[in-house]
């Protein structure tokens, strides 16, 4: 918890370029993407998925500070009163994205090093059997895809374009978990997926990493080309526990 001498980062909400757009709010930290919403759609449920997606795609663990909620700035950017947004944040607080702080605010949840590393573990599990299954489930068309996503780095290193490789790395594991076609295992997984997703994200760029990865998603693809279904889950498994030992030994900030 915050004390009253500990600084605090800003989420700066900045809505998407469109017409009628609201003005950007400008604040110190980071900046949430968003637009003004549908109103013929539930305010609620509209609020809650722009401001999850939102928090998904900032760099939540980018610096030790706090990361607050600014209930004016949100409301502003999606243009709605403060009570679908006070519902959203609280459907978010009991899935874990958010904390309340009494007569502070409300917080961005990061997790600890131990926490991030248990969570690493599991999208292991998870995502070497979304793999298996994606040997028996998904087509060759599907898994062909997989390989055109790497199609811009085949003339450069992925260190080159960095943040290019960083976000194409991101969605060759969400794709992974697609191809099982499994909606339990999508359903498990999101909500770890916002803090897997930042640790992949500041870390690929770390001890050529980037390279390495590079090499481990070719075995997987070709694994998967032939359908070889033991390979492909050790493979995968093996690629995220890779990162979670990584962590162990070298993100010491997140405590």
């Amino acid at each position: 918890m915050p004390s009253d001498t500990q600084s605090v980062d800003r989420l700066e909400v900045r809505p998407e370029a469109r017409p009628e757009a609201r003005p950007e709010a400008r604040a110190v930290g980071l900046t949430l993407s968003l637009e003004p919403i549908n109103a013929t759609v539930s305010l609620r449920d509209q609020a809650y998925a722009k401001l999850r997606q939102a928090i998904a795609e900032a760099d939540i663990y980018r610096s030790r500070e706090e990361i607050r909620l600014d209930e004016k700035e949100l409301t502003e950017a999606l243009g709605v009163s403060r009570t679908p947004i006070r519902e959203a944040m609280t459907l978010l607080e009991q899935e874990g994205f958010l904390r309340t702080v009494p007569r502070r605010g409300v917080y961005i949840l990061r997790k600890t090093k131990r926490e991030i590393v248990e969570m690493i573990h599991m999208w292991a599990a998870l995502e070497s059997m979304a793999a298996r299954l994606a040997t028996q489930r998904a087509t060759d068309e599907e898994i062909a895809q997989l390989r055109h996503m790497f199609d811009n780095f085949s003339d450069s290193t992925p260190a080159e374009h960095i943040d290019e490789y960083s976000e194409a790395n991101i969605a060759f594991h969400q794709a992974i978990v697609r191809l099982s076609k499994s909606q339990i295992i999508f359903d498990t997984i999101k909500n770890i997926f916002v803090h897997v997703r930042a640790i992949r994200k500041m870390t690929i760029s770390q001890s050529d990493r980037a390279s390495r990865s590079i090499v481990d998603h070719m075995r997987i693809i070709e694994a998967l080309e032939k359908r070889d279904t033991e390979l492909v889950e050790r493979l995968v498994k093996q690629h995220s526990l890779d990162l979670a030992a990584f962590v162990e030994a070298n993100c010491d900030f997140l405590d």
